[in-house]
């Protein structure tokens, strides 16, 4: 069985945490910043966790996670 090719894009997108949940990084935060709070874009610098729904496709993209 040859090995299982990870999707790259992925990759750069998540990392795990020490539990086993995945972490990722908030989306809307890189131009058209004007019209944003600032509370808003403080938000958005902190990470993530993906949704529960979207656990399964993330681990099959990312067979080594």
């Amino acid at each position: 069985m040859p090995k299982m090719k990870t999707n790259r894009g992925a990759a750069k997108r998540f990392k795990a945490t020490g539990s086993g949940k995945i972490k990722r990084n908030k989306a809307y935060s890189s131009h058209i910043l004007t019209k944003k709070s600032t509370k808003r874009k403080r938000n958005l610098r902190k990470s993530g966790l993906i949704a529960a729904s979207d656990r399964r496709a993330v681990k099959r993209m990312l067979p080594y996670l």
